[in-house]
C-alpha cells in the first residue's frame, strides 16, 4: 500500500511528516525538482514534476487516471427594502461567496448585469469585489436580470450566464437539496460531455433580517481528461535510489545530465 502526501520538505512541522512512514518500517520516496534536507531518508529520490511521474506510475499499473472536476459554490443575494410611500423596493443584487458575503470569489473576475426588459434598466459591469449592484424599481414591476460571470485564470471555460427572475409581490419558493448528490450529477455529465459549465441550484432560503432572497449555485469550473501518456520515462527526470549499507547511509547513483454554460433559475 503507497500513501501520496503533499507537503513542504523545507518548512517545519510539514517537512517532518513523511518522515512518519519510517517509524512502522515503511520507505519514502521524494519527488521535487530541487534537492530537499530530507532526500537522505529516502529510498527513492526523483527530480521532476510530480504529475507526470504519478502518470507514469499509473502507466506502469496499467491504471487509468480519473478525470478531475472542479466544482465552485457562488451565492446570488438580493436584499430589498421597501419605501415609506411603499410604492418603489431599494435592493442591492450580490454575487458572493458560500462562506461570507465579505469573502473573495477567486474564480470570478467580474460581472455583467443585463436586463430583458431595457427601457428604464441601465446594464453594469461589475469589476471589483464584492461584486453588488444597488437599484430602485416600482414594487409592482416584475423584471428578469440576466447574469454573466466572466471566470478568471484557472477555470476550464470563460463564462456561465444565470437568468434571475425579480417579483418582489410574489413569495420566494424555498428548497435545500442534498448537495452531494448534486455534485455527483454534475461531474457526471461533465464527463460524459467532456467539457465545462454545467450548474445546478442547490439551495434557495429567505432572511428576514435584512428582508434577502439568497440562492447557492454549483458550478463546473473545469474538467480535465488525462489521456493515457507515452512512457518515456517513470521518473520524468533524474532520480536517484538509496542503497542499504551497514551504517544505515546509503550511497546513490550520479544524476545524469538529461536535462461557456447557462443556468436558469
Amino acid at each position: 500500500m503507497a500513501k501520496i502526501s503533499q507537503c513542504s520538505l523545507q518548512i517545519t512541522p510539514a517537512c517532518n511528516l513523511p518522515l512518519k512512514a519510517l517509524r512502522g518500517g515503511g520507505k519514502v520516496v521524494i519527488v521535487n525538482l530541487q534537492k530537499t534536507p530530507k532526500d537522505k531518508n529516502a529510498t527513492l529520490v526523483i527530480h521532476g514534476f510530480s504529475d507526470k511521474v504519478i502518470a507514469g506510475v499509473m502507466e506502469h499499473l496499467n491504471m487509468q487516471i480519473p478525470p478531475f472536476i472542479r466544482i465552485d459554490l457562488f451565492q446570488i443575494i438580493v436584499v430589498h427594502a421597501l419605501s415609506n410611500d411603499k410604492k418603489f423596493v431599494n435592493w442591492t443584487l450580490q454575487v458572493a461567496s458560500v462562506h461570507a458575503q465579505k469573502a473573495a470569489l477567486p474564480f470570478i473576475k467580474s460581472v455583467e448585469v443585463s436586463f430583458l426588459e431595457t427601457e428604464g434598466f441601465k446594464p453594469a459591469i461589475l469589476e471589483e469585489q464584492p461584486f453588488r449592484l444597488k437599484r430602485r424599481t416600482a414594487y409592482n414591476k416584475a423584471f428578469e436580470m440576466v447574469l454573466n460571470l466572466n471566470f478568471g485564470d484557472g477555470c476550464g471555460c470563460s463564462s456561465l450566464e444565470v437568468d434571475v427572475p425579480i417579483d418582489f409581490t410574489s413569495s420566494t419558493d424555498c428548497f435545500n437539496f442534498d448537495k452531494d448528490v448534486i455534485f455527483q450529477k454534475l461531474r457526471d455529465k461533465a464527463v460524459n460531455e467532456s467539457k465545462c459549465g454545467q450548474n445546478a441550484v442547490i439551495e434557495r432560503k429567505t432572511i428576514s433580517t435584512p428582508s434577502s432572497d439568497v440562492t447557492t449555485y454549483a458550478v463546473v469550473t473545469n474538467a480535465v481528461h488525462y489521456s493515457k501518456p507515452v512512457p518515456t520515462s517513470l521518473t520524468n527526470g533524474d532520480h536517484k535510489k538509496r542503497k542499504d549499507s551497514m551504517t544505515g547511509t546509503g550511497s546513490s547513483r550520479k544524476r545524469s545530465k538529461v536535462s461557456k454554460g447557462k443556468s436558469k433559475v
